[in-house]
């Protein structure tokens, strides 16, 4: 695949767009919008109807996606505050009062990374073994990979491709992608803790990144934001911040 990072932009841009039903160019703007929820068909499909409320920012302005319900509370909310800032403790401790009173609360916030175009060159001794979509059914389940791959096989998401490190017969850490949408396939990673500051997470997601170029999608990266390690490995895999998206769930969970 020979995409420039305009165009890798762009087209995460176009994809969060469409879930968060405005225009790409929305995110862009000094100020910030509230939209009405929905599911879009060609929405990564983390939910099977749509978050009472979303928030997502590219650096700019904030795009809230949300139950109408809430709308007039968030219209007054947001007024006076700059996007980026929306995403801070003080703001979220009003939006999670506001949200406790319609049944939810916020759930996790994700900072999300985009792939400099680039394949990275990398060497490695490991004893590495690659794992197409029919071999990773073996591993739903075990609880050592919840980042690499799925609890379990999801068609509306499929884990289509991962690998492993291994010291003898014993898995040293996986490194997975789900396709969350044709073109854009998201990469996890987990290292068993007497493998970790051994490369083995560098090593794994820099080998699955490229290969996911070579089959001709843009893989993307996740994670919290008080994880250090992880924030490590996307940026020496080639991996840059480019937004963050929050969601909510139901209070009861």
């Amino acid at each position: 695949m020979n995409l420039s990072k305009k165009d890798i932009e762009e087209k995460i841009k176009n994809q969060i767009a469409l879930e968060f039903n405005c225009s790409p160019a929305d995110f862009d703007k000094t100020e910030n919008l509230i939209t009405v929820a929905r599911l879009h068909e060609k929405r990564r499909k983390f939910s099977d109807k749509p978050f009472f409320l979303q928030m997502a920012t590219f650096g700019k302005s904030t795009v809230i996606s949300a139950d109408e319900s809430i709308h007039p509370w968030l219209n007054e909310w947001v007024k006076g505050k700059q996007g980026i800032w929306l995403f801070e403790q003080h703001n979220y401790y009003e939006l999670e009062c506001e949200l406790r009173k319609h049944g939810y609360k916020m759930a996790l916030t994700h900072h999300m990374f985009m792939p400099v175009p680039e394949l990275i060159e990398i060497k490695t001794d490991l004893n590495i073994k690659w794992l197409e979509q029919k071999d990773i059914a073996p591993f739903y389940g075990n609880e050592n990979f919840p980042n690499a791959i799925c609890d379990k096989f999801k068609p509306e998401r499929p884990d289509v491709l991962c690998l492993v490190a291994m010291d003898g017969d014993k898995i040293m850490g996986m490194a997975g992608c789900s396709a969350d949408t044709p073109e854009l396939w998201q990469i996890g990673i987990d290292v068993l803790p007497e493998y970790r500051g051994k490369r083995v997470a560098k090593t794994l997601v820099t080998l699955l990144r490229n290969e996911t170029f070579r089959r001709g999608a843009i893989p993307y990266y996740g994670t919290s934001l008080s994880n250090l390690a992880s924030w490590k490995t996307a940026l020496d895999c080639g991996f840059r911040p480019l937004w963050v998206e929050a969601e909510t769930q139901p209070d009861r969970i």
